[in-house]
């Protein structure tokens, strides 16, 4: 009981320095407004919350999240070749890919035609 105490008292001493170390060591003399700021993705937010939003920001954001979700999709096709015949896996894999194609081709002729 009484090491697991040491351990403890050590661990957070040792966090403690560390932290305060790091603290000292970063500080920078130059305050400057932009770098204190949250960014807010392009956004003033001191400014007006009423603004007019960045249709291009949109569609890229909307982009990464379809291709974060087609990632999460894809790894466990991968993962399944072992388990399963190879047929039903070539098909289900070919015929997701396909949907992953239309949707992708059908965003990029939106953003086309919305652009032009």
């Amino acid at each position: 009981m009484f090491t697991i105490l040491i351990i403890s008292v050590l661990t957070f001493a040792i966090a403690f320095l560390v932290m305060a170390l790091s603290s000292l060591l970063a500080k920078k003399t130059i305050m400057d407004r932009e770098k204190n700021s949250p960014y807010e993705c392009g956004f003033d937010p001191k400014g007006s919350a009423r603004l007019p939003f960045s249709l291009r920001f949109f569609l890229i954001a909307v982009i990464f999240l379809i291709f974060d979700v087609e990632i999460t999709l894809l790894l466990p096709i991968a993962s399944t070749f072992n388990l399963t015949n190879i047929f039903s896996w070539f098909f289900t894999s070919l015929t997701f890919m396909f949907i992953l194609l239309l949707g992708l081709y059908y965003e990029w002729f939106q953003g086309a035609l919305e652009w032009t």
